[in-house]
């Protein structure tokens, strides 16, 4: 089957100038061959209306001009029908970009996509809230929602609102629940990651996969601030080793294992975030992994 490109674009994600990337797509896919069509990002982020248009006209891949959040809410509306997903890395963090190699150039990315050699990803469910990569409850969640507040995008305004919040950040407790093992802690933060990348090449779970059916769960416990930032520089290293869950000690300054489920008690409805999108936190959290869940077109 001849190839047909969906292209959506975010107009106002990241920090790039997008006047010129309209007419980079067209020229260069024009110059592949290939036929296309392009819309913008929609507010709802629902692309379900998208869905009678593939069929009737037989798209074969939907390539996203944006960040993570437009990234999730393309995929979770179109995951179902036989597609290939590609990306052009254009938001402020690109964590699921950058986690499967995707290069931020416009040109490098298209580049990619024209091969078309797309793998299974997994994703993952909150509830009933779709994730492609990762989830975050605490401190970090509460930097995604000051950084979604001001009006500066871009990877200095998220370093200043992570240093601001830092060392006035509070934990909360948690009851983690995992195939029969449980751990209370008081926590500063926990990241549910199926990408080994916060964004920015910032990698918070090292050891985290794309496609290896499970999930790398990261829980920074109540500590000294400057021995928590210790911990932190640890992980994002790769110095901390990856724990048995059957053995992990809940008293430990950090925790680090997998999973393909957890359910989370989160009694003081610690800020959360999916996908870097601020969203709306729950007293109780059931997440699974949804093994080979849609296909990035990867180099």
């Amino acid at each position: 089957m001849k190839r047909k490109l969906v292209y959506i674009v975010n107009p106002i994600s990241g920090t790039r100038n997008k006047s010129s990337l309209r007419e980079i797509i067209e020229v260069k896919t024009v110059a592949a061959g290939f036929d296309f069509t392009i819309y913008p990002s929609v507010e709802s982020g629902d692309y379900s209306f998208l869905i009678p248009i593939i069929k009737e006209q037989n798209f074969t891949d939907v390539v996203v001009a944006g960040g993570d959040g437009t990234i999730n809410q393309v995929v979770n509306s179109l995951r179902k029908l036989k597609l290939q997903f590609g990306i052009i890395p254009c938001g402020s963090g690109n964590g699921l970009a950058f986690s499967a190699g995707i290069p931020k150039s416009i040109e490098r990315a298209l580049q990619i996509i024209f091969k078309g050699k797309s793998n299974w990803c997994d994703a993952f469910l909150i509830n009933e809230s779709f994730a492609c990569m990762l989830c975050g409850l605490g401190f970090d969640a509460q930097v995604a929602y000051d950084f979604a507040n001001d009006p500066k995008r871009g990877l200095a305004t998220y370093i200043r609102k992570t240093v601001s919040n830092f060392f006035t950040a509070k934990t909360y407790p948690f009851v983690l629940s995992a195939h029969g093992k449980q751990i209370k802690t008081d926590a500063l933060f926990i990241s549910i990651a199926n990408s080994n990348q916060f964004g920015n090449n910032f990698t918070i779970a090292p050891k985290a996969s794309l496609n290896d059916g499970l999930l790398d769960i990261v829980v920074m416990g109540k500590q000294n601030k400057l021995f928590a930032l210790l911990q932190a520089f640890r992980q994002v290293g790769g110095y901390n080793r990856l724990q048995k869950l059957e053995v992990v000690n809940e008293n430990a300054s950090l925790l680090y294992f997998q999973t393909d489920e957890i359910k989370i008690e989160n009694p003081q409805l610690a800020p959360m975030h999916i996908d870097g999108d601020p969203t709306e936190t729950k007293k109780k959290l059931a997440i699974e992994i949804l093994k080979d869940s849609f296909r990035l077109i990867c180099p």
